[in-house]
């Protein structure tokens, strides 16, 4: 792996970690819509990793690392910056709690 590739995943995990941080303590999808602020702070991380991963991720990582859906975590990021308000939180909440914990693990070892 090439250490801008490299750079961009650390970064992707950081991201990961924030939104981790902003939903400590935050039991449900109610609790998480009830806080605008933890809303848009997680939803604006999650685009940020869309981001990193279609535009800053060179073909070849995104092809070594089959085990990364990195298509639907830039259709994420699509759903959201062109329709925010149409965007549902149960799907975003979902992310979050099922998705993310597995994306970290699986960067991790890339990582280590």
């Amino acid at each position: 792996m090439d250490e801008k590739d490299f750079k961009v995943l650390k970064k992707i995990n950081q991201h990961i970690e924030s939104i981790i941080y902003y939903c400590k303590g935050c039991e449900n999808l109610e609790e998480f819509e009830a806080d605008s602020m933890r809303v848009e702070a997680c939803v604006f991380n999650l685009m940020q990793i869309g981001e990193l991963a279609k535009m800053s991720l060179t073909n070849e990582i995104k092809s070594e690392i089959k085990s990364i859906p990195w298509n639907q975590i830039y259709g994420l990021r699509n759903r959201i910056v062109h329709g925010y308000d149409g965007v549902d939180m149960s799907i975003v909440w979902d992310v979050i709690i099922e998705d993310l914990p597995e994306l970290k693990q699986e960067l991790e070892k890339y990582l280590a």
